[in-house]
C-alpha cells in the first residue's frame, strides 16, 4: 500500500461524526500504517434548521457540499447515511460501498406513562420532519396532530418536553449508534411503518477514477444489504423521488432472492398505495423498477404530483 493518508468528508452532527469515526476505526484496524483524518463540512440541510425539509426542497441536501469537496480533491471519500443519498451522482463520483445495515426500523419515544402510540389520546401531538412518517402514522391514526421538528437526535428528544409533545418519531439506527436505545418506547415494525430507502445503512462515496482508494474501502461493502438497498433505490429513482417525499421501500434478502415492499402515500395518509414483489438478487435493480411501475399503474404519479404541487413542498429549490 503506497498511500499514507486517507481523508474522510463528513457532516459535523453527532450522528454523522459517529458514523465517520466508525469508518475511520475500521480503516485503521485493517491498515495500521494508514493515517485517517476527518474533514467536517456543513451542508445545506445543516444550515437550514427553521424550515421543514419538504419546503427546503432539492436533492442532496445533506451531501452536495461534501461531494463538491471530493471533486476539489479536498477529501478522498464521503460517509453518508444511505437514506440521505440521491440516486444520481455528479460526474466523476459514485457510491462505492454500502455497509451492513443496522436496525432499519423507525421508533417512537413517548411521554412517560404511555406504552404504545395506539394508546395515545385523540389529537395527540407527534413530532417528525418526515412526510413519509407523517403519512403512515396518519393512515393508521388520522386524529393525530403531526408537528414539524428539526435538529439532531438530542435536539429532537429534548423537544419532546420543551414543546409538550406526546411523542417523537426517529430512526432506530441513530438512537442505537448514539447510545439512546434505553429511551426507545416502541419499535415500529416495517408492516406498520415502512422505512426510508436505505435507512440503517451507510454509504461510502468516492471518485470513480481513484483505484487505490476504491481498493482500500471495498471491504466495507455488505452484499446482502447492497442488494436490498439497490432495489429500494431503483424504485425511488424510477419514481423520481427524493428523500423528503412520502415514498418508502424496504428490501430483505433470503438466499438468492430479494423481497421488496414499496409505498407511495399522500401526506395526510388518505391515499395509500403499497405492494410487494420478489425476485433474484442479481435482478435487484430491475425489481425496484418493476415495483415502481406497478405503483405508478396504481396511481402513484397522481399522488406524487399533488405532493409536489402543494404550497409546503418545494421539489427543486436549492438556493435557500
Amino acid at each position: 500500500m503506497s498511500r499514507k493518508t486517507l481523508r474522510i468528508g463528513t457532516r459535523a452532527s453527532q450522528l454523522a461524526l459517529w458514523q465517520a469515526n466508525w469508518v475511520k476505526s475500521c480503516l485503521e484496524q485493517r491498515y495500521p500504517d494508514l493515517e485517517v483524518t476527518l474533514t467536517k463540512i456543513k451542508t445545506q440541510g445543516d444550515r437550514i434548521l427553521d424550515v421543514p425539509l419538504a419546503m427546503v426542497g432539492g436533492k442532496g441536501l445533506f451531501v452536495k457540499e461534501i461531494e463538491e469537496a471530493m471533486l476539489r480533491d479536498e477529501v478522498d471519500i464521503a460517509v453518508h447515511s444511505m437514506k440521505d443519498v440521491p440516486t444520481v451522482f455528479p460526474e466523476g463520483l459514485a457510491l462505492r460501498c454500502i455497509t451492513e445495515r443496522e436496525d432499519p426500523r423507525d421508533i417512537l419515544v413517548l411521554r412517560p406513562g404511555v406504552a404504545t402510540w395506539r394508546e395515545l389520546p385523540q389529537g395527540a401531538r407527534i413530532g417528525t420532519s418526515s412526510l413519509r412518517r407523517k403519512s403512515q402514522m396518519l393512515h393508521e391514526r388520522p386524529d393525530l396532530h403531526m408537528l414539524d421538528i428539526r435538529g439532531n437526535v438530542e435536539t429532537r428528544l429534548r423537544k419532546l418536553t420543551e414543546e409538550d409533545l406526546d411523542g417523537v418519531v426517529l430512526a432506530s439506527a441513530g438512537m442505537k449508534r448514539l447510545g439512546f436505545a434505553a429511551r426507545i418506547s416502541e419499535y415500529l415494525a416495517p408492516e406498520v411503518m415502512l422505512p426510508a430507502i436505505g435507512q440503517g445503512a451507510l454509504g461510502l462515496e468516492s471518485r470513480v477514477d481513484d483505484a487505490e482508494i476504491n481498493a482500500l474501502i471495498d471491504f466495507f461493502n455488505h452484499s446482502e444489504t447492497a442488494y436490498a438497498v439497490t432495489a429500494e433505490r431503483a424504485l425511488l429513482r424510477h419514481l423520481e423521488g427524493g428523500c423528503q417525499v412520502p415514498i418508502a421501500a424496504y428490501g430483505t434478502v433470503s438466499g438468492d432472492q430479494v423481497r421488496l415492499t414499496g409505498l407511495v402515500a399522500s401526506v395526510d395518509g388518505r391515499q395509500f398505495l403499497k405492494k410487494t414483489l420478489s425476485g433474484p438478487v442479481a435482478e435487484a435493480q430491475a425489481l425496484g423498477v418493476s415495483l415502481a411501475e406497478d405503483l405508478l399503474v396504481m396511481g402513484a404519479d397522481k399522488i406524487l404530483n399533488e405532493v409536489y404541487q402543494h404550497e409546503t413542498f418545494n421539489r427543486d429549490r436549492e438556493d435557500v
